[in-house]
């Protein structure tokens, strides 16, 4: 179990590495390629954008051919995007590298959450995804740090060699030390188990078996029409939604408005995905006494005190500390509610697990990449983008945990019986 749990966590690490590894060095890198950082921070929406398209197929493909193949080839299209990444001269090449970036850390991304799924049952599960996140989470506290000190010495291109040998170990992994999760593909699954037995009440020399037929959960049955998966699809992808936000929008408000330094923005975002990953920690502890539904409408309150703080701060010079805190409120509600949401929205499927895995992906960064490019069209200042994600969403997402809450526990994996 601890492989496929040491798996996950390192395929989901690609996503944000390519995100905060390159950030401290975004100036530098628009100096360099002849455009504004304005400019390449579209970068950002175009590594989304490659994830959703990848992650359409590859959560279909791992139901139909398994987790590894569609794991090895997303680490290995990441690793040669990145050292692509290190030779680009002008800033449409650079966006095209982060497309092709996105379409391998989409399909890791996807794999890992299925893996997982074929794994685990919903408490544990619950309790692995929200580690998942404190683990996903270590990567904005020493990406800046690390990207800083390369900055100090070597060019920009060392980041991206950087992400490269990450991605390059991520495929030593996944060869070498995953193993297939997806047991049972979707082609050989029936609609109907018939399990033939004979009634000792009934039983006649000369009779002959009663025939029973016991339906089994399968792709025919694992809709996702149903208003409980919508309702954590929508909520996922709202708290992702923020956090992008957040972290796409932190250099402008703590450089740009705070006045930090570049090494002072490093330390700030480190502090505060510090205090994600503590809290992603305790959760396995908190949910073993509060209930999910608790915990996500906690998640939801610190959205929306975030905001306000936010709000009423507007980042002011005598109000730094405060802001900061602000801040930390977003990553500790996003740590407290994304793990058990994203487990709630995969306990119904067992047999689409991947295609399930590939829609809440897909929701997740498109209205991230949507929002964000939206809000900027319209000229929407940085704080104010943040503000009304923060607020707009943790409302709109408290409603759907009040009126549509978790059903009763699904049968864990390990009860599943699987047609030969």
């Amino acid at each position: 179990m601890t492989r496929f749990i040491l798996c996950s966590f390192a395929l989901v690490l690609l996503y944000p590495t390519a995100i905060d590894l390159y950030l401290v060095g975004l100036p530098q890198i628009a100096k360099d390629l002849g455009a504004s950082e304005s400019q390449l921070h579209i970068a950002f929406s175009v590594y989304l954008a490659g994830m959703a398209t990848t992650m359409v197929f590859a959560g279909k493909l791992s139901d139909v051919i398994g987790r590894r193949p569609i794991a090895i080839t997303g680490a290995i299209i990441f690793t040669l995007a990145s050292f692509m990444g290190s030779t680009v001269e002008n800033s449409q090449s650079f966006l095209i590298v982060r497309f092709i970036q996105g379409i391998g850390a989409g399909s890791c991304y996807v794999v890992a959450f299925a893996i997982l799924r074929d794994k685990l049952d919903d408490k544990r599960r619950a309790k692995v995804l929200s580690m998942v996140n404190g683990i996903t989470c270590i990567m904005p506290v020493i990406a800046p740090v690390i990207g800083h000190l390369i900055m100090l010495s070597l060019p920009w291109p060392s980041l991206f060699i950087t992400m490269a040998a990450m991605g390059g170990m991520v495929c030593l992994m996944s060869v070498f030390v995953l193993k297939e999760t997806n047991t049972t593909r979707q082609s050989s699954r029936a609609n109907v188990t018939t399990v033939e037995t004979t009634d000792p009440s009934t039983a006649h020399p000369f009779t002959q078996s009663t025939t029973q037929s016991t339906t089994q959960p399968t792709t025919a049955t694992e809709s996702f029409y149903q208003r409980f998966f919508l309702s954590r699809l929508i909520i996922s992808a709202i708290a992702v939604t923020a956090i992008l936000t957040f972290v796409n929008v932190s250099p402008m408000l703590i450089m740009n408005i705070m006045g930090f330094s570049r090494g002072e923005y490093s330390i700030a975002m480190a502090l505060t995905a510090l205090v994600s990953m503590l809290t992603s920690f305790a959760m396995p502890l908190a949910l073993s006494y509060i209930k999910q539904g608790t915990l996500m409408l906690v998640s939801q309150i610190l959205f929306v005190a975030a905001a306000a703080i936010l709000g009423l701060t507007q980042l002011s010079g005598d109000s730094q500390i405060i802001s900061l805190f602000g801040f930390s409120l977003i990553c500790a509600g996003f740590s407290i509610g994304f793990g058990v949401v994203m487990s709630q929205a995969l306990s119904p499927y067992s047999y689409r697990a991947g295609v399930a895995s590939s829609m809440l992906g897909v929701a997740q960064i498109c209205s991230s990449a949507l929002y964000i490019w939206l809000l900027g069209l319209l000229g929407i200042s940085a704080l104010n983008m943040l503000i009304l994600i923060l607020l707009m969403g943790g409302v709109i997402s408290a409603v759907l945990i009040v009126f549509i809450p978790s059903p009763l526990p699904s049968i864990s994996n390990e009860e599943i019986i699987s047609t030969p």
